[in-house]
């Protein structure tokens, strides 16, 4: 089964490839009306997806992740609206130069071919990624989680069967219909067929992904996003802040998964932060420093500060000073999402410089690193690499490049 979508795919890449702008966003359009079209398809699967996920004990915030509904189903036709608005990163030339022999070089962006998404309990990705995919010129493999199978499955079917009426390969956009691990396994050893994989996903999906994978693997999500409070934050807008990191949508990547509170302002600041968080339903665990101040506070354990949370739950420490911060996150966090709050020009700088992670914030919440919130469109995934790509991808980030040389009969001497 795997090695037949493989193959459709990569016939389907050297189409992709040829297509023009307007093909590509006239089948974007087309997509996005035939989600809203078949919502009742859609929201039918998905319904028999969430009945067998509560019965499984699916967490609340997982679940969150899951659900779908008529306004969620209206996000993702927006979404594919979005993407076909987007430039079309397909023969940019990203730069051009003439060397002394009269040669021509120029660097220009090309799709990937085939690219292949491994993901969970999402089943908004599958309309996402295809979007992206089909934007940037490549075909898509998608094989979602388990839970989400019969929301994956009734989606790609609609997608397909817009493309069916216009000049984009059907097969440019394919979803595995299986949930068994040993398929997907099969799948990350196709790397005759597709040219890069996307985990998207939790810590274990992606470490798996990562050490099996016999392709060329974009590593994305895991997020133990962090919120520093120096001694000098405006504590009016801290605590929404803090607020709004952890507990807008628990379950996502980028919420906040750790306060960080500066010493000088811990006994001041923690039992304010801390009420906060309790009243929006928040299991807080601090160090012994925190449950100093505020000693009903659960105690945190090593491995908290390596956990993504992924739920109402969130670990609290008090840190000497800005240096102290710095080097907490950089050895705990997921280099992912992390954000400073604080008044002062000289320490938000440091902050931004030092902390390694995709994307670092100053005053902000941590929430806003999403392809959509950054102006990029629709997201594939929020990378946490350092390698083709980082932070979150949208077309562009899907491409490779070429040199394109032009000549007029020069030989190398």
């Amino acid at each position: 089964m795997i090695t037949e979508i493989c193959k459709k795919a990569k016939a389907a890449s050297v189409e992709m490839a040829k297509l023009s702008t307007e093909t590509k966003n006239t089948a974007l359009c087309m997509m996005a009306n035939a989600l809203e079209a078949n919502t009742n398809k859609i929201l039918a699967a998905n319904k028999a997806d969430v009945k067998a996920a509560k019965a499984k004990g699916l967490k609340t915030a997982l679940l969150d992740r899951l659900a779908l509904d008529q306004r969620k189903i209206q996000t993702m036709a927006r979404g594919l609206r979005e993407v076909s608005a987007l430039a079309d990163p397909i023969g940019t030339i990203i730069s051009s130069w003439t060397r002394p022999n009269g040669l021509i070089i120029s660097q220009v962006r090309v799709p990937l071919g085939v690219v292949g998404i491994i993901y969970e309990s999402r089943p908004d990705v599958t309309s996402d990624a295809a979007g992206i995919c089909i934007k940037s010129g490549n075909a898509v493999i998608l094989r979602g989680g388990s839970d989400a199978l019969n929301s994956n499955v009734a989606i790609g079917e609609v997608l397909r069967d817009a493309l069916a009426g216009t000049n984009v390969p059907v097969d440019a956009v394919q979803v595995v219909n299986s949930p068994e691990r040993s398929v997907a396994e099969e799948l990350m050893r196709m790397r005759e067929y597709i040219d890069v994989l996307i985990p998207r996903g939790g810590a274990d999906l992606i470490e798996t992904v990562v050490e099996k994978s016999r392709i060329p693997v974009i590593e994305t999500g895991t997020g133990n996003c962090h919120v520093y409070v120096e001694e000098d934050a405006d504590l009016d807008k801290a605590t929404p802040i803090v607020i709004n990191a952890k507990c807008q949508r628990p379950g996502t990547c980028n919420a906040a998964e750790k306060l960080l509170v500066h010493s000088k302002i811990a006994e001041r600041y923690l039992p304010i932060v801390i009420a906060a968080l309790r009243k929006e339903g928040v299991e807080v665990r601090g160090d012994e420093e925190t449950r100093k101040i505020v000693p009903d506070v659960k105690l945190a354990t090593e491995q908290d500060w390596y956990t993504e949370y992924l739920d109402l739950i969130m670990g609290v420490k008090v840190v000497k000073d800005l240096d102290d911060a710095i080097r907490h996150i950089n050895k705990y966090g997921t280099k992912h999402s992390d954000s400073i709050l604080t008044i002062n020009f000289d320490k938000a700088l440091r902050f931004m410089r030092e902390v390694d992670s995709a994307a670092v914030y100053w005053n902000a919440s941590t929430r806003f690193t999403d392809g959509n919130q950054f102006g990029l469109g629709a997201e594939i995934g929020i990378s946490t690499q350092k390698l083709h790509a980082r932070g979150p991808m949208s077309v562009q980030h899907l491409t490779t490049t070429k040199y394109v040389i032009l000549g007029d009969g020069q030989i190398r001497k």
